[in-house]
């Protein structure tokens, strides 16, 4: 199954992925992303590399 991982240093709170999926992003009071579920069955994925890739710093990622 395949899984969202962060690099919380990269991460500037843009929020994209919080639009894009807000089932599985928030920030937190910093504004740094929280990953709300790390898992990402198959019915979901597309929604969420989407997210993921709509970071403007890319510090987000699914991996298989």
């Amino acid at each position: 199954m395949p899984v969202v991982k962060a690099d919380l240093g990269a991460c500037q709170g843009y929020a994209n992925c919080v639009v894009g999926a807000p089932d599985y992003f928030d920030l937190d009071d910093d504004g740094i992303v929280v990953l709300l579920k790390i898992d990402v069955p198959e019915a979901d994925r597309q929604r969420v590399v989407e997210a993921a890739r709509s970071c403007p710093v890319s510090a987000l990622r699914v991996e298989d």
